[in-house]
């Protein structure tokens, strides 16, 4: 059913997703399709297959279609979002993050900062951690009057936790703005962003939802969408518009000429991996859950080391502490154990974080993950 790599464990569906073959199929329809007669495509039926998926993603997420606009990856998400604000930063202002930040967007809030002289300010969040109230904690104590901007994880991904973003947005927003970074949330935990009222929630849809690679979206606040473009500026931007929301949904839909079959096709990933267990959606979420958690307890016991957060914050996937590593520090941020694990048919994560020797182990679990390799890992592992 999966289009993987046979005689592999895969165990790091968190970082690129997995896709079913049939939603491969689709997405081949609709290029097929495009190719076919493109100007028609364009002209015809670019715009309804956009609309039937930014309703599709809506109703699972909980928001408005018209707040929903393709992009690429979350990732394009945060940019446009910083892009867009940039005129209203100014020396001395603070781009808020956490210790958990993905390096991506720390980068573009380093870039952002240097092009207008403000500053990146970074919540110690804990980790080990016990409680997700030291999340709100952390970020509450390193918010200042200067505080312009936040960008939170939901679902971080060196350390895999769950942020308590509902506590976090009702206590910064509407002073400051919130950003959440979503690229693990959607298909991992339940959402509901209209009701959060963040300011941004941007999401990858290639992971838990597995959808093809390129599909992903941005939700903006109804309030919020007037100021928000994308990080190309194309035809959308002197169109004639009726409605706000128009203007919003104009500007992302086309930044050009490109591939639209990943978007096109997430209405089919979400019924087809909805439909994979008998309760549907929740009981997906309900057993990669459960899976991971049993899978995480597994490899820990056999590295001999203690979990490093309850399991209330964790969704589908999940970082267990390895023993201190040896040698000579490696560059960048990814361990020599993870190469030796590929070697021996383990695809993982293995981060050295927060720095070397420390070494960070993090798993996911996907329907097509089974506990026996977990187990099948914790043996490679064992000390």
């Amino acid at each position: 059913m999966w289009a993987l790599e046979p005689g592999t464990h895969h165990l790091n569906h968190g970082s690129f997703g997995a896709v079913l073959e049939e939603v491969l199929v689709a997405q081949t329809s609709w290029r097929r399709r495009f190719e076919a007669n493109p100007t028609r495509f364009v002209a015809r039926d670019l715009s309804a297959a956009m609309d039937r998926a930014r309703e599709s993603i809506g109703g699972f997420v909980g928001a408005d279609p018209a707040g929903i606009a393709p992009i690429r990856n979350a990732t394009t998400g945060v940019a446009s979002v910083l892009r867009s604000m940039e005129p209203d930063f100014e020396p001395g202002d603070q781009l808020l993050t956490t210790a958990h930040d993905y390096n991506a967007v720390r980068q573009i809030l380093r870039f952002t900062a240097e092009r207008t002289g403000a500053e990146v300010a970074v919540a110690r969040v804990p980790f080990p951690i016990e409680d997700p109230s030291q999340v709100t904690d952390a970020v509450l104590a390193a918010t200042t009057p200067r505080t312009k901007l936040a960008v939170v994880d939901h679902i971080t991904s060196p350390t895999a936790l769950v942020f308590p973003i509902d506590e976090i947005v009702s206590a910064l927003e509407p002073e400051v703005p919130v950003l959440i970074d979503g690229a693990h949330g959607p298909g991992q935990v339940p959402l509901e962003l209209d009701r959060l009222g963040a300011s941004w929630y941007t999401g990858n849809l290639h992971k838990w939802v597995c959808a093809p690679k390129g599909a992903a979206f941005l939700h903006a606040r109804r309030d919020r969408r007037k100021v928000t473009m994308p990080t190309v500026i194309s035809h959308g931007y002197n169109a004639p518009i009726a409605e706000l929301d128009d203007r919003y949904q104009l500007l992302f839909d086309w930044l050009g000429t490109d591939d639209f079959s990943a978007w096109a096709v997430v209405p089919d990933a979400l019924e087809l991996v909805g439909s994979l267990e008998s309760g549907g959606w929740e009981a997906v979420m309900k057993r990669n859950h459960e899976l991971v958690l049993e899978g995480r307890r597994i490899i820990a016991t056999a590295v001999g080391t203690a979990l490093p957060a309850p399991d209330g914050m964790v969704g589908s996937m999940a970082a267990i502490r390895l023993p201190e590593a040896e040698g000579p520090d490696p560059i960048g941020d990814l361990s020599p154990r993870m190469d030796e694990l590929i070697d021996a048919g383990f695809v993982t994560l293995v981060m050295n974080w927060p720095k070397w020797p420390s070494q960070l182990l993090r798993i996911s679990a996907c329907l097509y993950n089974e506990i026996g390799e977990y187990q099948a890992l914790a043996d490679v592992l064992r000390v």
